[in-house]
């Protein structure tokens, strides 16, 4: 670890991970942070790079490397594919609480997943509100205090596809259905501990998270989050994911991981953190991932207001349309929110009628929801839907306010079923 105007020599002494048991004060010196935090021997994670077993998967077999050309590092072949950029989960496929990474869906705003290099990879933290300019490697970071938590990824952009069938009226870009999410157990650094030990200067407001994809949108995607949602200590830098280190596809070696806020915000393959006193306006929040149309008057530089906190849905985990056989089966689906799901109902007549679905634990904040019902049908043609409710009291409806690109979509879903 370094900065621009002096060697610390405690932060050489690299300590080990460790949960975050007792918060640092805010006014600790950087020095006082290691100190608290030092430990014996090494986590999984860092024990597995000190070994030199750590790098980014990599082909096992001659298949696999007939793949590498691919835009993806994973199978494609589960996925609803659109364009070289997107793979689109079949939530049919899903039972778990977790998405396993195979079937984890993928957006890129690059041509291609990136492959970083383990050993010259370095974060760099920066801007006119950082009071000392760091550079992190990979090995600094392992060194930090860990945190783990469950939360869903989802792109601001899911059920996008539905906008013209339920509302009429086609909304721009990627047609995605009910796939382009997914669950995970992330692992990495709270951000707010990275920016405390750069030093964050009083008049902070904007933190922008920017990746090392080149060849997206303003040479590297980025996005901005306000100073309260970057020091939320459940915004956290990620370097794994169930249990194992990030895949290219999942932004290795290291991603944002900003839960209950579009998916946009979780930058992959972070490479840099800029601390400014003013709002810094990108594609990505002035014309991209922005809320444009009569319901959302223009912000700052913006063309309408930028898509940031999730919505609450929920949909079945059925093929749509689906054929089911008659008598007593059981349905299920996902509902998720950035609050906790407090309830599912379910009809089956259009929604003129609903039934309560029951929840199945764990219920937690930022992580997805599964419930399931019984239904019993004759023979016939049927149209399934639910709503959910969240703990903020929001409430998914069949309207929506519509907007150009589609963002934050959560109206409620009809779901034609044949039962024969």
């Amino acid at each position: 670890m370094s900065n621009s105007n002096h060697q610390d020599s405690a932060l050489t002494a690299y300590p080990a991970i460790v949960t975050l048991e007792e918060e640092p004060s805010p006014t600790a010196s950087r020095r006082q942070f290691f100190q608290t935090f030092s430990a014996d021997s090494p986590g999984p994670i860092a024990g597995a790079y000190a070994a030199g077993n750590l790098a980014a998967p990599e082909p096992q077999n001659a298949a696999e490397a007939a793949k590498a050309v691919s835009p993806f590092a994973k199978d494609a072949t589960p996925f609803i594919q659109h364009g070289a950029s997107s793979l689109e989960t079949h939530l049919e496929d899903m039972a778990g609480f977790i998405t396993p990474v195979e079937l984890f869906f993928v957006h890129n705003n690059a041509p291609a997943s990136l492959q970083v290099d383990i050993d010259s990879y370095v974060l760099t933290v920066e801007g006119d509100q950082i009071a000392t300019p760091l550079t992190l490697t990979y090995k600094d970071i392992l060194n930090l205090p860990s945190r783990t938590l469950f939360a869903t990824v989802e792109c601001g952009g899911n059920w996008r596809g539905f906008f013209g069938e339920v509302m009429g009226q086609e909304a721009s870009g990627t047609p995605w259905q009910t796939g382009a999410i997914g669950m995970a157990e992330w692992t990495g650094v709270r951000l707010r501990d990275v920016l405390m030990i750069a030093g964050v200067k009083p008049n902070a407001a904007d933190v922008m998270l920017i990746g090392l994809d080149e060849e997206a949108p303003a040479g590297g995607f980025r996005r901005t989050i306000p100073l309260d949602k970057a020091l939320d200590p459940d915004t956290i830098l990620a370097y794994a994911m169930n249990g194992q280190p990030l895949p290219p596809d999942h932004g290795f070696p290291l991603r944002a991981i900003v839960p209950g806020w579009v998916g946009s915000s979780s930058i992959k393959w972070l490479g840099k953190i800029q601390v400014s006193s003013e709002t810094l306006w990108s594609h990505n929040n002035n014309t991209s991932y922005v809320l444009i149309g009569d319901d959302y008057p223009p912000e700052g530089e913006a063309e309408g207001q930028a898509a940031t906190l999730q919505s609450v849905k929920s949909s079945l985990t059925l093929p749509r349309p689906a054929e089911l056989s008659a008598g007593p089966q059981m349905l299920r689906g996902y509902a998720h929110s950035p609050y906790k799901i407090i309830q599912v109902e379910w009809s089956d007549d259009n929604g003129h009628s609903w039934q309560p679905a029951t929840l199945i634990d764990p219920i937690m904040r930022y992580a997805w929801t599964r419930f399931e019902f019984p239904w019993n049908p004759s023979p016939g043609r049927y149209t399934l839907m639910t709503r959910a409710t969240d703990g903020a009291g929001r409430t998914q409806s069949k309207s929506i306010p519509f907007n150009e690109k589609g963002y934050l979509g959560n109206m409620i879903l009809p779901h034609e079923v044949t039962v024969t």
